[in-house]
């Protein structure tokens, strides 16, 4: 079975349920994801008591066998392996009878993983008896088709999946947890988070992290020991994202330190530096209190005077950063171009060196808006880049998932990536060139007459178009003879829609004569 097929037949018999549950989105997403990261943990641990039992049948003659020990939690967790006691256990909760409170079982299971794997603590769903018995059984059989010969990745790309998928039908409330992959992903290879510490203070369900880890396996021949190159440390401010994003990380075999705080007021990583800074902050929040971030050091620029906390973040991604760190986030188009006191911080981030690539995406890549956004990237050891910014304008790349959503597939990625990859001189790269309407390396003089604008349109200009071959003349009659069509068609809409009119409203007088 090919993977997407697998992917999207677990959603469409999980949505399925869900329609008949009668529940919504939110409702649902937290235990759903609860149970694909169950039948995960449980795919590792059924690996690891093989693996164990299998040792000790090598190690140990018939007689010493006899009088060994049973396994314990921390044989398992020695290994890396989240330990479930036999109530937790998948095939247990399968083999339930029907008769019983199956949202009961799952709430005691996910309790008793919770006490044995003291890192899990608070960190499961325990909201099981809100779905009817009928649907939890649906729902453990659908995912007991993920067979337990899978890769394990293949849980991890399932998770995103689900992911996506609610917030897709989620709409704006979606956006607070979840970036659409493609962008994410372009992200990550302009940063190339090969190693080091990786911090996401917006850290939504962490796809930011997960990415940096598909990243490193994908581009480096040791990419299995891609968990062990980088450190992850995360700061959200709603508990049950931080739930989803601590679970994220666990179906893909990653750890980190993530942190339960609002980013504006609390800075839980003060006394740390980080080698990449990636995130996808809320746009254009009002309502953050100015005055109790007046001696904020993060905010050495300056705050900004209006009501807009996008040029707060940005100063948090630069503070975050260490000596030679890059970062990565995405904004609202308007702060590229924002006047008043935000272009004064603007100039001072500018004037500084540190801004150093700027991408405007199109419309329709996020689940909270439909307008364009741009893509910053920050970069503190630019060298002989230091009084340049790259420019490129990707509005005109994208593919189409359906009549509202947009994405980069990944060829695109790399499309867009390897301009990055010249203008930094990469290894191999080959030689950078302004392309009209694409990129363009703009020197700072040029941004200084450009009043400081951020906004890559003013820069690489618009592409130059081959001009079609047509006849001018039989091109006006064509247009001339369809508008007299369209004419004719409006005429009889107009015309029904006044014979409706009168047929209602005669319709009316007779029922109050």
């Amino acid at each position: 079975m090919k993977e997407k097929t697998l992917e999207q037949k677990l959603w469409k018999a999980a949505d399925k349920l869900r329609a008949n549950s009668r529940l919504r989105a939110a409702d649902y997403a937290e235990p759903i994801l609860g149970l694909i990261f169950l039948r995960f943990t449980d795919f590792k641990f059924q690996q690891a008591d093989i693996r164990l039992k299998e040792g000790r049948a090598k190690e140990y003659s018939q007689a010493m066998r006899i009088r060994e020990r049973a396994l314990i939690a921390e044989d398992y967790q020695a290994l890396g392996i989240i330990y479930l006691p036999e109530i937790a256990q998948y095939s247990y909760l399968l083999n339930l009878p029907e008769d019983r409170n199956i949202g009961r079982a799952i709430n005691r299971a996910m309790k008793a993983i919770e006490e044995e794997n003291p890192s899990l603590r608070g960190v499961l769903p325990k909201s099981f008896t809100k779905l009817d018995d009928s649907v939890l059984i649906g729902l453990l059989k659908n995912f007991s088709q993920i067979k337990l010969d899978t890769e394990g990745d293949k849980f991890g790309k399932i998770y995103e999946y689900f992911l996506g998928k609610f917030a897709m039908a989620e709409g704006r409330k979606g956006g607070e947890f979840y970036t659409p992959t493609s962008i994410v992903k372009l992200i990550v290879e302009v940063i190339e988070p090969f190693k080091g510490r990786v911090f996401d203070p917006a850290c939504g369900s962490g796809g930011m992290f997960v990415q940096s880890f598909n990243f490193i396996r994908h581009h480096q021949k040791k990419g299995n020991d891609a968990s062990k190159k980088i450190m992850i440390y995360g700061q959200e401010k709603e508990e049950s994202t931080v739930r989803l994003c601590k679970m994220n990380l666990a179906v893909h075999g990653l750890e980190g330190e993530i942190k339960n705080g609002n980013t504006y007021y609390e800075n839980l990583f003060k006394v740390q530096k980080f080698n990449f800074v990636m995130a996808n902050p809320p746009f254009n929040v009002n309502g953050v209190e100015m005055d109790k971030l007046k001696d904020d050091p993060r905010f050495s620029f300056g705050l900004p005077r209006t009501d807009n906390a996008n040029y707060i973040w940005i100063q948090q991604f630069l503070y975050s950063l260490n000596d030679k760190g890059r970062a990565g986030f995405v904004l609202a188009n308007s702060a590229s171009d924002a006047r008043g006191s935000e272009l004064e911080i603007r100039k001072k981030l500018i004037e500084s060196g540190v801004v150093d690539i700027m991408i405007a995406i199109g419309p329709k890549f996020f689940y909270t808006v439909t307008l364009p956004c741009t893509l910053w990237f920050f970069d503190k050891n630019k060298k002989d880049r230091k009084n340049k910014v790259l420019f490129i304008d990707a509005k005109g790349i994208f593919t189409k998932i359906d009549r509202a959503h947009h994405k980069f597939a990944d060829e695109q990625i790399q499309q867009i990536a390897d301009i990055v990859r010249k203008y930094r001189q990469e290894e191999g790269s080959g030689r950078y060139k302004d392309i009209k309407g694409l990129c363009k390396v703009a020197a700072l003089d040029e941004i200084r007459e450009n009043s400081y604008s951020l906004t890559s349109g003013r820069y690489v200009g618009v592409a130059e178009r081959e001009e079609e071959e047509y006849n001018f003349k039989e091109r006006l009659i064509e247009l001339n003879i369809e508008l007299s069509s369209l004419k004719e068609k409006a005429k009889k809409f107009e015309s029904e829609i006044y014979k409706n009119v009168k047929r209602i409203l005669d319709a009316t007088d007779q029922t109050l004569m």
